[in-house]
C-alpha cells in the first residue's frame, strides 16, 4: 500500500468513525431546528390562552422559548391515553408546554430517557408494598396524580394536569413535579441530585438541598407550619420535585423563605421566575 493510499484509508476510517459517533446527535439537532422553525399553530395558542393563564403573563422571550421547546417535545414524545381516554391536542399541548418550563435556557436535551407520556382521565390506582417503622412489609393501594418511571415513562392524571395549569400560583403542578423526576432519573435512580455538569456543583447542591431537607424534617417534627409541604420530606427525590413546583409557581415566597434554595434552583434551571 502506498503512502497516499494508506493516508486515504485512515482519513476515510476517521470520517466513518466520526459519522458513527456524531451522526445521530447531528441529525437530531437538524431535525429539531426544522421543527422549531415551524409556526406555532393558532389552535395551540388558543389552548394555552384558555387552559394556562400563566402563559400570557410570561415575558415574550420566555413564551417563545416555551412554544419552541413544546413543539420539539410534541414531535418526539408519544402520548398514550389510558383508562379509556383518547388523547387530544389540548392534552398534548398543555402537558408539553408546562414540561418545557424545565428546559428554559438549558442545553441538557429534551428529557432524553423519556419514551412515552401516559395520560389517565383522573387519579389512577397503583398497588405498592410499603414497609412500616417496625420493618414489616404490607401491600397498600394508592390513588396517584402522577408518576415518573426510570424506564422512560411519565404517567399523569388529566384532571390534575388541568388543575395545575388553571391555578399557577398554588405551588402544585403535577407536570412540573413528574418531569423534575425525569431530570433526576437521567443519570440513574432518582436521588434528588440531577445531572449538574461540573463536579464542584454537586458539593454545593448537596450542602444547600441537604440542609433544607433536614430543616424540613425538623420543622415537621416540631409540628410547625412552613412553605414546603410535608410530602417533600418523604425522601430527597420528592424534595427536589416539590421545591421545583414552588420555584416555578411561588418564586417570591420561596426566595423570601429559602433564599439559598431558590438560588441553587435558579442556577440549575437557568431561570429567574422572580423577574416574570
Amino acid at each position: 500500500m502506498t503512502l497516499f493510499a494508506a493516508l486515504s484509508f485512515f482519513i476515510a476510517l476517521a470520517l466513518a468513525v466520526a459519522a458513527w459517533l456524531w451522526g445521530p446527535p447531528l441529525l437530531a439537532a437538524l431535525r429539531r431546528q426544522r421543527v422549531r422553525r415551524q409556526p406555532f399553530p393558532a389552535a395551540w395558542r388558543e389552548i394555552l390562552r384558555q387552559r394556562m393563564p400563566a402563559f400570557a403573563r410570561l415575558p415574550a422571550d420566555v413564551q417563545l422559548q416555551l412554544k419552541k421547546h413544546a413543539q420539539v417535545l410534541l414531535a418526539e414524545k408519544p402520548f398514550i391515553g389510558c383508562g379509556g381516554l383518547t388523547v387530544s391536542d389540548e392534552m398534548r399541548v398543555l402537558v408539553a408546554t408546562q414540561a418545557a418550563l424545565l428546559l428554559l435556557n438549558r442545553r441538557a436535551g429534551y428529557f432524553p430517557k423519556l419514551r412515552q407520556v401516559l395520560v389517565y382521565p383522573g387519579a389512577f390506582v397503583v398497588d405498592r408494598t410499603a414497609t412500616d417503622a417496625a420493618g414489616l412489609a404490607r401491600d397498600e393501594r394508592r390513588a396517584l396524580a402522577g408518576e415518573s418511571w426510570q424506564q422512560g415513562q411519565v404517567i399523569l392524571s388529566w384532571d390534575d394536569v388541568l388543575a395545575g395549569a388553571a391555578d399557577p400560583d398554588d405551588g402544585h403542578n403535577v407536570v412540573i413535579h413528574e418531569f423534575a423526576h425525569q431530570l433526576d432519573q437521567e443519570s440513574g435512580r432518582a436521588n434528588g441530585a440531577p445531572f449538574l455538569g461540573r463536579r464542584e456543583r454537586y458539593a454545593r447542591w448537596s450542602a444547600v438541598l441537604g440542609a433544607e431537607f433536614n430543616a424540613l424534617q425538623q420543622r415537621l417534627a416540631r409540628d410547625e407550619p412552613g412553605l414546603i409541604e410535608p410530602y417533600a420530606a418523604t425522601d430527597p427525590a420528592e424534595f427536589f420535585a416539590v421545591v421545583s413546583e414552588l420555584f416555578f409557581e411561588q418564586a417570591a415566597a420561596l426566595a423570601a423563605a429559602h433564599p439559598a434554595l431558590y438560588g441553587e434552583l435558579s442556577r440549575y434551571y437557568q431561570a429567574h421566575p422572580l423577574s416574570w
